[in-house]
């Protein structure tokens, strides 16, 4: 079955991009999609306090109205993220928008945090409550908002009660000013709201981990600030990173000039180069997820090894179909087993 979804992938490069997006979503949302089989447990992982069954997820972008998470489940990711989702619903950038990049293996985007919004985006939550599979929400804020961390204040305080985890997202390049909230300022401001609606929803039930997701053009004193920040603030992991607007040398598809943010292949070299300059920055102090040109178990098990305890991945499923995710696992469970490990946890900054 995983070849016919595979299959499936690769007969809709046919369509444009963004309109091939719509019919995958759309196919997972009609229980089209493949259904893995339960998970080796040495895959499984506990992040951020929540015990996940695998350590791959689907990262943001797929699924930006939570209209499909349970299928992407079944499909055998360990978590799903879902959105970015805004207070108010937004069109984004006028299409076209998003552009594959074949011969690279690449995609660019300059969405712009399109979707239906909060309410939309909380009733198809309040609809799978009770079901089993983490998810989470990746956070944003609307592009024309006066106090943008209000936005996130805002969207954190009304799903609370429906989802595992909550991702601050401040890193898309396509919202402008958007990235501005990495400084130290806006940071520990943004954060400290934040952190402010946390301990009262804390106070008030079930606490929740809150991620940040960075970007990964940042430099060696960003990195360390937003590293100390995270952990000042009580974060519970960071996402490293999201698309880069560095255009790196050696493209070759007739699209890689578009505006907008990079992802998938050409994005791995400095997506990991990242996220080992994070882990010497925060050390075991706080949980790291690296997501940024995975598409195969030894891209995973390398982020592992350089100190992520779970992966994310979206734009190499463009062009390998959904039938990846059990690839990923299966060549992750041999190279751990050649390495003499018993579990992923083992194997979690080993090379650091």
């Amino acid at each position: 079955m995983s070849l016919l979804h595979d299959f499936a992938a690769r007969a809709l490069h046919g369509l444009d991009p963004e309109d091939a997006h719509r019919v995958a979503v759309l196919g997972m949302k009609a229980g089209l999609g493949p259904r893995a089989p339960g998970d080796d447990p040495r895959l499984g992982v506990i992040l951020a306090g929540m015990a996940l069954p695998n350590c791959v997820g689907l990262a943001a972008g797929f699924d930006k109205n939570a209209e499909a998470p349970d299928a992407v489940l079944r499909a055998g990711f360990g978590f799903v993220e879902c959105g970015a989702v805004t207070p108010l619903p937004q069109p984004g950038n006028p299409r076209p928008r998003l552009f594959r990049l074949t011969p690279d293996r690449g995609v660019i985007n300059r969405m712009g945090f399109n979707n239906e919004g909060l309410d939309a985006f909380a009733r198809r939550l309040e609809a799978r409550r009770g079901r089993p599979g983490p998810v989470g929400v990746n956070i944003g804020a609307n592009k024309d908002a006066q106090d943008r961390t209000a936005d996130y204040v805002t969207v954190l305080r009304r799903l609370w009660p429906l989802a595992d985890y909550f991702t601050v997202n401040i890193s898309s390049p396509n919202t402008p000013g958007l990235r501005n909230l990495q400084s130290a300022d806006a940071l520990d401001d943004l954060l400290g709201r934040v952190g402010e609606a946390r301990a009262q929803l804390r106070g008030a039930g079930k606490d929740k981990p809150v991620f940040l997701k960075v970007a990964p053009d940042l430099e060696g004193a960003d990195i360390e600030q937003i590293g100390q920040a995270s952990i000042r603030q009580g974060l519970d992991a960071l996402i490293v990173g999201n698309t880069t607007l560095s255009r790196p040398d050696g493209l070759t598809s007739p699209h890689r000039a578009q505006a907008g943010g990079l992802s998938g292949a050409p994005l791995k070299p400095l997506a990991g180069q990242v996220l080992r300059r994070f882990r010497a920055v925060v050390g075991t102090d706080i949980a790291l997820v690296a997501a940024g040109g995975i598409a195969c178990g030894a891209d995973a098990y390398e982020r592992i090894r350089a100190g992520a305890s779970a992966v994310q991945l979206y734009s190499a499923l463009v062009f390998e179909g959904l039938g990846l995710v059990q690839r990923i696992k299966a060549d992750l469970l041999a190279r751990l087993a050649a390495d003499g490990f018993s579990s992923v946890a083992e194997a979690v900054g080993t090379d650091v």
